[in-house]
């Protein structure tokens, strides 16, 4: 005798709504988690002990995105003692505080209230945005426990912070689906948006050329008309562009060719001192300042190396042509620009479609641990880049 499963509640069969489930049950975890951490959490540089919840999600860098709605940006760049160029909002990008500024003026709210609306708000549409673009490359149990594991990844506290992430990943995601939809023209104004908010816009420029590279050389199988080569280039040529807008933005209204790569050179200099920019340096600079040589240099060939293979797994390459380009687009980027240190975790977050690899399993027991440790993960960054100690040397 075989049982039948019973059948889902009427509102709760369309995919949207399992999602919004989903994202909400989630939201209650990590605010619960977040609430226990604020009631414990010691006066620091930008709250009072025992914060409210508001004041507690814009602490560190959201600090700097109030004073970019506020106040914008400097058109002199602020020196240390030594004379070298110090840390100023140029590194923080307008899309989210102009947008939070706009809200502040028609609400009548505060910064941090609005700075965190804003980020949830970016967080539920990126739930639904993410189970679409899965379930291009996944069936349905996987797309929407990828979803599931999106929702309460560690650094999923980061979605309802006084950060550009939510918002960032809103418009990443969104950039994706209509890359694997090959509906090119859209990409323009989302890319000119989400290349305003973090910086994206030559990580994504690098996955479009290969997208029009790999488009190219299968053509004989997957039909490439002239209309669409002529919106693909062009719309990865902007994507490059809109990548030094920013910087270009920056040595306009300073003066300073350099002023956004020094401003970023800013937050690397109390580990390494103040250095010129050499691509793909900053990785073994930050491996041998953590470990030493020669093992600083050994893991972070091991971690390329690692990365490389993982491109290849047969769970990642369920995820399709498109999206493999991006991780390889983003991954190359991060080697080339940043230096890991704390905040690596939360720079990693534009990789999160290989949490569609990881949703593969059906096992339960695999879902229900994965969650599980999730969650832990969630409470152990709080702990580590969250919340502040003293003189914590961990920012997230």
């Amino acid at each position: 005798m075989t049982t039948r499963r019973a059948a889902a509640p009427a509102w709760l069969r369309p995919w949207w709504a399992q999602v919004l489930l989903i994202w909400a049950l989630s939201r209650v975890i990590t605010t619960t988690l977040i609430s226990v951490l604020a009631s414990v959490q010691g006066a620091n540089a930008w709250t009072g002990a025992n914060p409210r919840y508001t004041d507690f999600a814009t602490m560190w860098d959201a600090h700097w995105y109030n004073i970019v709605a506020v106040v914008g940006y400097p058109t002199v760049l602020p020196l240390t003692d030594a004379g070298e160029i110090g840390e100023s909002a140029w590194a923080f990008m307008p899309g989210y505080p102009v947008l939070a500024r706009l809200l502040m003026e028609v609400s009548g709210q505060r910064w941090e209230p609005v700075a965190v609306f804003v980020s949830v708000a970016f967080s539920l549409g990126t739930a639904l945005l993410f189970h679409r673009l899965m379930s291009r490359v996944l069936d349905a149990s996987a797309a929407r426990f990828a979803v599931v594991l999106f929702c309460v990844a560690p650094l999923s506290p980061m979605l309802q912070f006084g950060y550009a992430e939510s918002m960032y990943l809103f418009f990443l995601t969104l950039a994706l689906l209509l890359l694997l939809e090959r509906r090119y023209a859209l990409l323009f104004p989302v890319i000119a948006v989400m290349s305003l908010t973090r910086p994206s816009g030559l990580a994504f420029a690098l996955a479009l050329a290969l997208h029009v590279g790999y488009r190219w050389f299968t053509r004989a199988t997957d039909a490439f008309p002239p209309r669409q080569r002529m919106l693909a280039a062009s719309v990865a040529v902007f994507s490059g562009v809109m990548g030094l807008a920013w910087p270009a933005a920056a040595w306009a209204v300073t003066g300073s060719l350099t002023a956004y790569t020094d401003t970023e050179l800013a937050w690397r200099a109390p580990y390494i001192g103040y250095v010129e920019l050499i691509p793909f340096t900053a990785w073994f600079q930050s491996g041998v300042w953590w470990l030493g040589l020669p093992l600083g240099i050994l893991v972070v060939v091991a971690l390329i190396l690692a990365f490389t293979l993982c491109m290849f797994t047969p769970a990642v390459r369920r995820l399709g042509v498109d999206l493999r380009l991006w991780l390889a687009s983003y991954a190359l980027y991060l080697l080339a620009v940043f230096f890991p240190q704390s905040s690596t975790f939360r720079l990693l977050m534009p990789m999160f479609p290989l949490l569609g690899a990881a949703a593969l399993p059906r096992s339960l027991w695999y879902r229900v641990g994965v969650v599980v440790l999730c969650i832990l993960g969630q409470w152990g960054w709080l702990l580590l880049c969250w919340g502040v100690d003293g003189a914590d040397w961990t920012p997230p």
